[in-house]
């Protein structure tokens, strides 16, 4: 386990290096930062200034070996548009959305697991097409496009939560359904494909065979260990939900990392975007490590892989 611990470690190191490139690059080749920052309507002065002071007449290597340094250092720099540090700045954003990616991710399991196992105990029955049916909607819909859904039912027409803000529970109702809705698809076949195997192995029939009621067979023997990848796809699926609540987030107007990201992009204020785009990538790369660690430690037979 030591040893696969260390190379998924080393990968994962590797990935971030790459993820630190590609962050540092896409605003560097978006366009020339100092024009960005001088303003459209700059003279070439201003602009050569701005160039200056920054440091972006520098070569590209030693712009990013400088940034990185400092980054690492925890000096994410100044924000452009806000006038404040940076990491501070993150630091005040990033409870909003882990909340809201957890909630999501409850919802999901919370929604997938019973269809999972409906859809198993019922296979080819038209509960489990009902139960497919419910799940690939979630997929169909574009997220931002349910978001709005969500939006003229329950708080234009029915008037039952608020449509925007991060002041009460409330107010994450809506988005962590239009977040979670879209990864239950994935996560209820999971579920599914994992019961009929269960469901057909052998220490099943010997449990039904004693007479134990249906309802302890499926949920105590069978659940149980069906239920194992998704608790290593659940560590993925946060990750994908912190990154992808940037659309939520905007539409329900949450103070949330999301929400900073979209403000940055509009405003081209490039230290912030760079920086979220490398956190939220970060904790990407260490929840799929996460993710391969647990695998290997619920099912010993990958660490030999």
């Amino acid at each position: 386990m030591l040893l696969y611990t260390l190379k998924r470690l080393g990968l994962a190191i590797l990935v971030a290096a790459f993820v630190s490139v590609v962050a540092f690059m896409l605003l560097r080749l978006s366009g020339d930062a100092a024009i960005a920052i001088a303003g459209e309507g700059a003279r070439d002065e201003d602009i050569e200034l701005v160039r200056r002071t920054y440091g972006l007449d520098r070569p590209l290597i030693v712009q990013y070996m400088d940034w990185l340094l400092t980054t690492l250092s925890g000096d994410l720099g100044e924000s452009l548009y806000f006038k404040t540090d940076v990491a501070g700045l993150i630091a005040d954003k990033l409870p909003v959305t882990f909340l809201i990616g957890s909630l999501a991710l409850l919802f999901a399991l919370a929604l997938s697991i019973p269809l999972g196992v409906l859809a198993a105990v019922f296979s080819g029955t038209w509960i489990d097409r009902a139960a497919l049916a419910i799940a690939v909607v979630g997929q169909a819909l574009p997220n931002f496009f349910f978001a709005l859904v969500l939006i003229m039912l329950f708080s234009i027409t029915l008037r039952w939560l608020p449509v925007s803000g991060s002041d009460t529970w409330a107010h994450f109702v809506m988005p962590s359904i239009a977040l979670g809705y879209y990864v239950t698809p994935p996560m209820m076949r999971l579920v599914r494909a994992g019961m009929i195997e269960v469901l057909n192995s052998d220490y099943i029939r010997t449990a039904r065979a004693k007479g134990l009621p249906s309802a302890s067979v499926v949920f105590k023997h069978g659940l149980r260990n069906a239920v194992v990848p998704v608790v290593a796809l659940s560590a993925v699926q946060l990750g994908y939900l912190l990154g992808g609540s940037i659309v939520i987030e905007t539409i329900f107007a949450l103070d949330g990392l999301g929400y900073l990201a979209y403000q940055s992009i509009t405003h081209k204020d490039f230290p912030v975007t760079q920086a979220v785009l490398l956190l939220l990538s970060l904790i990407y790369v260490l929840l799929t490590l996460v993710s391969d660690l647990i695998n290997a430690f619920l099912d010993p037979r990958i660490r030999v892989a």
